[in-house]
């Protein structure tokens, strides 16, 4: 078998991989935005929709593992081919545990529903939906740039990181304030701290995504730096 016939097979197994990432991507996206859906409507019938999806993600987490391994033990890729190959390996990693994350809202929701929380209290979930649609924005451009291996789109979205976290310290204040007002808010209101921390840590997922997108291209680790630095590291 001719090399050229091995790399155009090597390059449809890539390509094949990475759309079941994006495929993947999409479906937690979904997840994330479902369940801020249930919340905000106290739905109870969507959350068990999210949760039925979690089985989904993580057997697809399994799948694309089994053919990384497959595709590195059969081809013995180098340079960037590998770094694909070890940075897909992260970025669905992350895509499952924010696949946890929209679990995570999805059994609050079903509690708040089942204790009857939603009818006798006053809650700020509109809150928590800004939150998770500036998460979930994240989330898709992170995506978008792993389509398009754009390091300056995924360099946009570590810069936008911090709006996630400014937007989680607000809430918590507002919660806090909530439970010396009232007591009777104390219960539901860590219940939404939690919710609130779910959604900052799918923002913070998709920071990992933008950071193994980088690294796929350029071939340097940026984590744990500054975004300007960041900016220096990849002109």
């Amino acid at each position: 078998m001719s090399d050229r016939h091995l790399s155009t097979q090597f390059d449809a197994e890539l390509s094949g991989i990475s759309t079941r990432v994006l495929e993947m991507g999409g479906m937690v996206e979904s997840q994330v935005a479902r369940a801020v859906d249930a919340l905000v409507n106290f739905n109870s019938d969507i959350a068990s929709q999210v949760l039925a999806t979690e089985e989904r993600v993580n057997q697809t987490e399994i799948e694309i593992d089994l053919d990384l391994s497959t595709i590195i033990a059969r081809r013995q890729p180098t340079a960037r081919d590998l770094r694909l190959l070890i940075a897909i390996s992260k970025t669905i990693a992350n895509l499952e545990r924010v696949g946890d994350e929209a679990a995570r809202i999805a059994r609050t929701v079903k509690r708040f529903v089942d204790s009857g929380v939603s009818t006798r209290l006053r809650l700020p979930v509109d809150d928590l939906a800004y939150e998770a649609e500036l998460a979930v924005s994240q989330l898709r451009k992170a995506l978008d740039a792993f389509a398009r291996l754009d390091v300056d789109r995924a360099v946009e979205v570590l810069k936008r990181d911090d709006l996630i976290d400014q937007e989680f310290e607000g809430l918590l204040r507002k919660l806090i304030t909530f439970m010396m007002e009232d007591p009777r808010t104390i219960s539901p209101s860590l219940d939404l701290i939690f919710v609130a921390k779910a959604i900052e840590r799918v923002g913070d997922h998709a920071k990992n995504l933008a950071e193994q997108i980088i690294y796929i291209v350029k071939g340097t680790d940026v984590r744990h730096n500054p975004v300007g630095t960041v900016e220096s590291l990849v002109r």
